[in-house]
């Protein structure tokens, strides 16, 4: 186990303050604002993840964004996904960030302070989804490079809102609002951006009151299911988007 003031500050991206009573709160952000996801922080996150994890100390988790977004922003900047050993390192930071996730022992809030356009599968790996009225989901970027949607979104949406919606979801790139996320059962409460972080305190302090390993042992409990379709599921989507990127690198060779 490390304690927290051994990876507090490793993480470029991530903001990280623990309460009294246990409760850790993830901010994820760029100099301070909202976060603009990268190469840099696809890797980063890998191990953000893996300390939490790791820190018996974590009673509850919340994971929030900085700014207006939680996460709405994307950079080519750090990405390889043209090369076999490019992608290599896409593929095994792909895989290993959602176990990592899955591997908080600890009860998890996603609270989620607006748009939700990438990686949205990290929100629903948590246990507790709170949004504002401005939180909007999309999955945006993959069909924007012209890739597959491969990397759990794949996985998670069809089983968080139903096999017929998630493939329409993904296929149609469509912008899923709050109180629809609520009604389909991706969000639970829907909450003003100034209540946001004190109800997800709120929630956190009344679990982390319970006895540790009813807590712990109960987010074991509730993501045995998320688990093995993690596992399963994760390698091979993240493999057929691989070779769709082959080929949009291959086009574009063609036309330049």
């Amino acid at each position: 186990m490390a304690p927290l003031t051994t990876y507090r500050d490793r993480f470029t991206n991530a903001r990280l303050t623990r309460s009294p009573s246990g409760v850790l709160q993830v901010t994820l952000h760029s100099d301070g604002g909202k976060l603009v996801f990268d190469g840099h922080t696809h890797a980063q996150f890998v191990d953000l993840f893996h300390e939490i994890g790791a820190d018996t100390d974590n009673r509850v988790v919340i994971l929030t964004g900085a700014g207006d977004a939680f996460m709405d922003a994307i950079s080519p900047e750090g990405f390889d996904f043209f090369s076999p050993r490019g992608y290599d390192k896409i593929f095994r930071e792909g895989r290993k960030v959602l176990m990592n996730i899955l591997d908080i022992e600890v009860p998890m809030i996603a609270a989620l302070n607006g748009p939700v356009l990438l990686h949205s599968e990290y929100a629903l790996l948590a246990d507790i989804v709170l949004a504002t009225p401005e939180t909007v989901f999309q999955d945006k970027p993959h069909f924007d490079f012209g890739i597959v949607p491969g990397d759990g979104v794949n996985l998670l949406w069809p089983e968080v809102i139903g096999s017929v919606r998630g493939r329409y979801f993904l296929l149609t790139r469509q912008v899923l609002d709050a109180e629809t996320a609520k009604a389909w059962g991706a969000v639970n409460e829907i909450v003003p951006a100034e209540r946001l972080l004190a109800r997800a305190h709120e929630i956190a302090e009344t679990l982390a009151a319970l006895p540790p390993l009813t807590s712990r042992y109960t987010r074991i409990a509730l993501t045995q299911k998320l688990r093995r379709i993690i596992d399963e599921g994760t390698g091979y989507g993240l493999a057929l988007e691989g070779i769709s990127a082959a080929d949009v690198a291959r086009s574009m060779a063609a036309n330049a």
